[in-house]
């Protein structure tokens, strides 16, 4: 093999080797953009899972104050009932 040719591969593989890390740069790039954008969507998950919880927590307490203002008047209403029977009887 020749000096020359021996240069040509040299020069041959500089320029792959160029090629090679420009593609790792790049795929280097990519990653870290996919890893900004999963991040970004956790964080938007985890505010919207905040906000559904809260507005559950809120909707849960006022079913059970509803509840508890129902049984109040059942109650209330069978001593009437109770009472009225008690009268007639």
């Amino acid at each position: 093999m020749t000096d020359a040719q021996v240069e040509e591969i040299k020069r041959h593989f500089g320029v792959v080797a160029e090629a090679l890390q420009s593609n790792i740069r790049q795929i280097a790039e990519g990653h870290s953009s996919i890893r900004h954008e999963l991040q970004e969507i956790r964080d938007e998950f985890r505010d919207e899972f905040k906000e559904m919880r809260a507005l559950m927590r809120l909707s849960f307490s006022q079913l059970d104050q509803r509840i508890r203002t129902l049984e109040t008047d059942i109650t209330t209403l069978k001593a009437r009932m109770d009472h009225l029977e008690a009268h007639r009887a």
